[in-house]
């Protein structure tokens, strides 16, 4: 339950969405940072697997 903030309700909550939102585009980013990282080393471990 959300206390009651008077008149500062709407900043509070604008405050809360943003942070969730900001904190959803950083799990975003690194979740689609990681699967580039992942095919990148996929690439040079089956590239020097052919060399050896």
């Amino acid at each position: 339950m959300m206390p009651d903030l008077g008149r500062y309700a709407l900043e509070v909550a604008a405050a809360y969405a943003g942070s969730l939102g900001m904190l959803a585009a950083l799990v975003g980013w690194v979740w689609w940072r990681a699967r580039r990282m992942r095919r990148a080393l996929d690439v040079v471990e089956t590239r020097n697997r052919r060399k050896a």
